[in-house]
């Protein structure tokens, strides 16, 4: 058994997948639902206003996944944390400490691979996962030390890459050993085989557990998500510089037309808007997976069916193998 197969037993997986971490609306319950149905489940830091307050959501999170271990007899997958690793971060010095003293299993590492980072959760035991978006940042994050490596390719929602997961995947494992974590579009079962199939060994599901029970979303936000299709999935650099995949209707509801969103710059929303917004908290992001989701299901519901639809997409893959 190569290294690679031992770390993702020691997962004690019901399913390859991560339910990545969402601003604002992957918190608490979102990721312990994810663990308690056999999948990982992460969030970001900064989903708590404050250093302490994310400690104390650490605390809690510990103390639930020990006791459902404790009563069930079993080992829940680890969670994770999403630290954004940049200068304009002025909290990551102060939550990273606290993740290291809490010994947080996996940390999601984006906007930097920084080695220091690496080397603090590597000293308690703890794996690393990078967000990359093509070949060159791969590059750095693996010669800084990474375990994992997170794809996020075209039509994923957020802060989304541009590359077909195809050749990306291909190309990333001629290059590393270590884990390959696939993002990007997926939204059922037959999803995550495909990225299995493709060569990697985790699917990165977002835009799917929105439309979760557990989730910090709106109702009219997952309401938009099951009635939008790959159309609707508007990719701009307009709200955050960065370019990112937003929902086309949240964008014109707040007066980001397309004249505006097709500009590379960041729009000013003092010029556009009478009264001053968050933009994440009113600006709705989401991926192509969208074309798929027309429910809201509990994060339990949902891993059922996940996994239903995973195992007979197997099983369809192998009956090619009388055909061939």
């Amino acid at each position: 058994m190569s290294k690679r197969e031992k770390l993702l037993e020691s997962f004690n997986l019901k399913l390859p997948v991560v339910a990545s971490p969402m601003f604002i609306v992957s918190q608490q319950a979102l990721v312990l639902a994810a663990c308690k149905n056999g999948i990982i489940g992460t969030f970001p830091a900064l989903n708590n206003r404050t250093t302490e307050g994310f400690e104390q959501w650490l605390v809690d999170i510990k103390k639930e996944i020990a006791d459902h271990e404790e009563a069930n007899h079993i080992k829940l997958p680890p969670y994770g944390v999403n630290l954004i690793v940049h200068k304009t971060n002025p909290r990551v010095q102060a939550d990273l400490e606290v993740c290291v003293r809490q010994k947080v299993p996996i940390i999601i590492t984006s906007l930097g691979a920084a080695r220091e980072v690496i080397d603090a959760v590597h000293s308690y035991g703890g794996l690393v996962f990078h967000d990359v978006t093509n070949t060159y940042h791969a590059q750095k994050a693996i010669d800084a030390g990474v375990d994992g490596l997170i794809l996020v390719c075209a039509g994923a929602g957020g802060h989304a890459g541009t590359l077909n997961p195809i050749p990306f995947v291909a190309e990333i494992r001629s290059m590393f050993d270590g884990l390959i974590l696939l993002g990007g579009t997926l939204s059922n079962g037959q999803d995550v085989a495909t990225a299995m199939q493709m060569g990697a060994d985790l699917a990165y599901m977002g835009t799917r557990f929105i439309n979760t029970t557990e989730a910090v979303a709106t109702d009219a936000y997952k309401q938009m998500i099951m009635e939008a299709g790959t159309a609707d999935i508007i990719y701009t650099a307009s709200v955050s510089g960065v370019p990112g995949s937003y929902l086309r209707e949240s964008l014109e509801a707040i007066g980001i037309t397309k004249e505006l969103w097709e500009n590379k710059a960041k729009v000013d929303f003092g010029k556009i808007l009478d009264t001053e917004i968050k933009a994440w908290k009113n600006i709705w992001s989401a991926g192509q997976g969208v074309a798929t989701i027309d429910d809201v299901l509990s994060v339990e519901e949902l891993v059922s069916q996940l996994h239903q639809d995973f195992l007979a997409a197997i099983k369809r893959q192998a009956e090619l193998v009388e055909l061939y």
